[in-house]
C-alpha cells in the first residue's frame, strides 16, 4: 500500500520538487501519493466538486496509479514516450488516467459492500471525476478545448470509467489500453 503524504505549498519527492500547481500525484519512485491540502479547496471552489467522497475519489485515483505501478503499466507507458510524438503519447496518458479512474471505482465498489458509503457519495465522486476532465478544465481556462493535448480524458470519460469500475468491482474490466472506444 502506498504511503499518503499531505503537504502545503511544495514538497520534495523521489520524483522531484512539486508545488501546489502540480495537483495530487503518485510518485512511483518512492511509492507515495502526494496531496497538497490546498487542492481540496480548489476542488470545492474552482471545480465545484465538494464533499468528503469527492476527496476520497482523488486519493483512490492516485492509489490506482500505485496499482498500475505494481502491474508494470506505468513503466510500459513511460517507455513509450521516447518512441512517439507528444500527441500520440498523450493518447496513452489518457488511457492510463482512465484506468486509474476505473480502479478508483473498484475501490468504491468495495467501500459500498463494506457499508461505509453514505447517500450521495457516488454522485460526489462522479461529479469530481467530471470536474477534472481535460475538456472542462481547458474550456474554463481558455474558452475552448484542444483534444490532442488531453492527458487525463474528458469529463464524460472520467466519470464513465469510474462508474464502470464501481459497478463491475473487478480489475479485469479496466483494460483501457485494449478498449476500442474510451
Amino acid at each position: 500500500m502506498p504511503k499518503l503524504v499531505l503537504y502545503s505549498g511544495s514538497v520534495d519527492s523521489a520524483c522531484g520538487r512539486s508545488g501546489g500547481s502540480t495537483g495530487p500525484f503518485y510518485c512511483p519512485a518512492d511509492e507515495r501519493v502526494y496531496i497538497d491540502l490546498s487542492f481540496y479547496n480548489e476542488l470545492q471552489n474552482r471545480f465545484r466538486a465538494s464533499g468528503d467522497f469527492a476527496m476520497a475519489y482523488v486519493i483512490a485515483h492516485e492509489v490506482g496509479h500505485h496499482v498500475q505501478n505494481l502491474a508494470g503499466t506505468l513503466g510500459k507507458v513511460a517507455a513509450l514516450q521516447s518512441r512517439m510524438g507528444e500527441t500520440e503519447y498523450n493518447r496513452y496518458l489518457v488511457r492510463l488516467e482512465l484506468q486509474a479512474d476505473y480502479y478508483a471505482g473498484v475501490w468504491a465498489h468495495f467501500a459500498e459492500r463494506m457499508k461505509v458509503l453514505e447517500e450521495g457519495d457516488i454522485e460526489e465522486a462522479l461529479n469530481a471525476a467530471s470536474a477534472v476532465g481535460d475538456d472542462r478544465i481547458q474550456k474554463n481556462a481558455r474558452g475552448y478545448a484542444v483534444p490532442d493535448s488531453f492527458t487525463h480524458g474528458t469529463s464524460e470519460q472520467r466519470a464513465r470509467w469510474f462508474y464502470k469500475g464501481f459497478t463491475t468491482g473487478t480489475l479485469r474490466g479496466g483494460d483501457t489500453f485494449g478498449a476500442e472506444e474510451l
